[in-house]
Parts: structure tokens; sequence; C-alpha cells
């Protein structure tokens, strides 16, 4: 292997810092002192970048009394020689340039020894080929994001990538939707749909439909040609594809789970089923994923530009893992937490993971969820750029008047229920925090026959082939039933 530094480069920089000191600031947004080859140039750089941080002067005798006083016990003495050749090496002008040069050789560098332990962890260390790639994975993204330079913006810059962005939002034509649709329109005007880098965090109780909405959203988008992955760490595929039909295809869904059809309803199953084999649609539901693995599956399968990938859905948050075992769970939630967000800002798309709410809300006159309620909420709070909770009233409703007849019935006593079990009912998607955009409640009907989020005021009264007849022959008609979602 070629040497992968220089030592002139590396001594002509620390030069010109010595006798311009005012450049430090340009070269400390670049470079960090592991980045030198010589372990005195990276004490020496790191010297500096401590007499920097402390407002002292970055001279030859600065310089010589912080190394002493900050010697180990177990470090060698410092070699006063180097110190007198960078003193005595020329300053440069252009130091942009070597700067660059000696990032470039600090990055292969690093390349070179994961190269080295590539062998060991898959040789040597015997692990299984799984965790073997999500170390290389994890080491190589380590790289790529310290290699990665961005530079501060002045405001013509910043300016002008403003103005491109409004006139690309007016070129789209959508008044109101700058990121992938949510599926719902009244959600869409309200948070502009979910934006590239966005964690949204969806949460609710158990019974309250969130697996329904996120999938509802999920299939609005591959309806549109775009690519969704779902992680389905609790519901097999099979179950979600079910769901993901009766919302699609208006049959019941305990028709569908006992394939108790008539042969209208076989022939809608049929056309959507078909309709949903050129989707882009990719579920993992293996039951168990660390944020490790998940992140490596997602980058694989984004990495192909003909997957389309616009959206990550994981149901849900608290079945997830670490990369570690052993953690407090409230590092391994911030951890989880934090890598999503920082995977969906690296692949800029939306990240929606489902999160469980703490059941002390129950306790509560007013069970409407609130930020609070997150189950190690902190993490999750802080990361997360849109938190919204699935409300239905009803299935309160519902649950006392079960529990008000059974204690009648227990006490040898009529009971009639005043509350009427109707196939559609009012629901709530409180949005508790949007870092771009207001609160508030959007109200939407949920069809529970068809475990489907539909928009207030739709009706599904069309049948199926209908709306792929109009989809097929590009007219805009207007039909009286649910968006498909």
């Amino acid at each position: 292997m070629d040497t992968v530094y220089n030592i002139n480069i590396e001594r002509a920089v620390l030069s010109s810092i010595l006798f311009s000191p005012e450049i430090i600031e340009d070269v400390l947004g670049v470079l960090k002192p592991t980045d030198f080859y010589l372990p005195a140039h990276q004490k020496i750089f790191a010297t500096m970048q401590l007499l920097h941080s402390q407002d002292l002067p970055i001279d030859e005798e600065f310089i010589r009394t912080k190394i002493k006083q900050n010697k180990s016990s177990i470090e060698k003495d410092f070699d006063d020689s180097i110190l007198i050749e960078i003193l005595s090496a020329n300053p440069i002008s252009n130091t942009s340039a070597y700067i660059e040069q000696i990032k470039d050789s600090s990055v292969k560098r690093e390349l070179a020894s994961l190269a080295n332990s590539i062998k060991k962890v898959a040789i040597e260390d015997e692990l299984p080929s799984s965790e073997a790639l999500d170390f290389v994975q994890n080491e190589l993204y380590k790289i790529s994001v310290n290699s990665a330079n961005s530079e501060l913006k002045d405001m013509t810059v910043i300016t002008n990538e403003t103005i491109s962005y409004i006139k690309r939002m007016k070129e789209m034509g959508n008044k109101f939707l700058t990121g992938e649709t949510t599926g719902f329109e009244d959600l869409d005007r309200r948070t502009t749909g979910f934006n590239g880098g966005d964690l949204v965090i969806v949460a609710a109780r158990p019974a309250m439909g969130k697996t329904a909405f996120t999938l509802n959203m999920a299939l609005k988008n591959v309806e549109l040609g775009k690519g969704v992955i779902i992680f389905s760490l609790e519901m097999p595929s099979e179950q979600l594809m079910l769901r993901l039909l009766s919302a699609k295809t208006s049959i019941p869904l305990q028709n569908l789970r006992k394939g108790d059809l008539d042969d209208m309803q076989w022939s809608r199953l049929t056309a959507a089923l078909e309709d949903l084999r050129t989707k882009k649609l990719f579920v993992d539901d293996g039951g168990s994923v660390n944020i490790n693995q998940l992140r490596a599956r997602v980058r694989k399968l984004a990495s192909n530009q003909d997957n389309k990938i616009s959206m990550v859905i994981i149901d849900y948050l608290q079945l997830m893992t670490g990369s570690g075992a052993g953690k407090d769970r409230h590092l391994e939630v911030s951890e989880i937490s934090r890598g999503l967000k920082m995977l969906a800002r690296e692949l800029k798309i939306p990240v929606i993971a489902l999160s469980q709410l703490n059941r002390g809300l129950e306790n509560r006159p007013d069970k409407r969820p609130m930020l609070s309620d997150l189950r190690e909420s902190g993490a999750i709070e802080q990361d997360a750029d849109i938190i919204m909770f699935v409300y239905r009233d009803d299935v309160y409703k519902e649950r006392e008047e079960a529990r008000k007849e059974k204690e009648a019935k227990d006490k040898g006593q009529e009971y009639k229920s005043a509350f009427v079990n109707k196939p559609e009912e009012e629901a709530e998607i409180i949005i508790g925090k949007q870092r771009n955009g207001p609160i508030g409640t959007v109200k939407l009907m949920f069809q529970k026959n068809y475990t489907r989020f539909v928009n207030a005021g739709t009706r599904d009264t069309a049948p199926i082939e209908t709306v792929f007849e109009t989809m097929e022959s590009g007219h805009d008609t207007k039909i009286d039933m649910p968006d498909i979602l």
C-alpha cells in the first residue's frame, strides 16, 4: 500500500497557524487532531485547539507550556525538535488545498484500517455474517460522516437557495403539499405533508387504529408510484396485507380473514391484488430488529433508485432494540430515536415510527393524549419533528357501556345501553408537536369494517371496479367514495 500521509504538508499547515493564528478557525472547520499522521503533529494541533478555546496566544512558548502541563505519566517526553522543524518551515498562502490533502489522506488511512478490521471481524472473531455486515456498514458510515465537509453559508447563498425553493414549490402547483402525502387532505394542509428528514411519531393507546392509520398512508403513497418500507415488529406481513386489501377493496376485514367472499368481492379482490403486485411496498416482519440492522436494510433498498423509497414506517418503536445489550432502557430509546432521526436526514425521506402511550391517561376524565403520555418521552419528544396522536372517543364509550352492562348483569339487573355501535365513527388526529407548523386537531372518519380512515364527509358507495376504470382511463372523474384512503 502506498503511503497515505505527507509530513511536509502537515508541517506546512501547522507552521501557517503559528505565523497566522487567525486561520485556526478555517482549519478547525475541517480537521481534527487525529487527521494528522504523526503523533507529535496530533499533539501540537490539539494544543493549538486548546489554546484557541481558552483565548490564549497560539505561539511557541504557550504550546510548549501547555504540552508540559498536559503530559501524563505514561507519555514519552515530547520531542521538541518537531516543534522547531515546524517553526522553521515556510508558511503557505493557499492553506485550503493543503488542509484538504490532509483530510483526504486521513480518510484513506481510516479506510485502510477498516479493511484490516473487516478481516478480523469476518474471520478471526467468527461473528455471524449479519453482525459482521452491520459492523462494516456502521464503521463506513462513521467515516463518510466525518469526511463530509460542510461550510457556513452567507446570506447571498441562503437567499438564492430560498428563492429557488419557493420557485420549485410554485412550479409544483400544489398550494399546501411540500412533502409526501399523508393520504388525507386536511392533514396535508395542516402539515404540508411529511418532508424529507422528518421524524414523525404516531402514538395511541391500543385499539385506536394507529397501525391502520399508517397503513392507509403507505397505501396512498405506493398507489402514487412511490416506494414505502414497513418494519412490522408485531404483525406478520399476511395480516398487514389483509388490512391493506380491506381498505383498498371495501371488503370487510372479517370476510377476508374467513375467505367468505361473493363473486363480486372475488372480482374486486383479484383486481386489487393485480394492482398491488406492481407496487413498491417492502415489508420486514422479522419481529426483532435493532437500530443498526434497520438502518442497513433501509440504506440497501434506498440505494437502488428504482425502488423510489419515499417513506419508512416502523410499527412500533418500543419493540426495537439499540446497538448493544445491557443498556438502560431510556438510553436505549434515546439511541433508537436519534438513530431514526439521523436516518431520515441522511436519506432525505420521512421516517414514521409508531409509539405506545402510558396507561396513566386512562385515569383522566379527558383521555385525549398529550406529549407527556409518550413512553420514554424525553428523547422521542426532543428528536421528533411531528408528534401526532390517534384518538377515537367511541372506543372509551363502548368500553364504559360494556362495564356498566357487566355490573348490572352481576347484580341481576337489566341494563339497556344507549351506545350505538356504528360502522363509521369520528376519529381525531391530534398534532401535539410540529417543529415547522401549527399544532391542532384534524377530524377524520374511521370505517371499522375496513380498518380504514377517510377524510371527514367521505362515504363508501362506489364499487372498486369504478375506481380502477377511472384510474386507468386518466379521466378526472369525481367518485363519491373514499379516495381508497
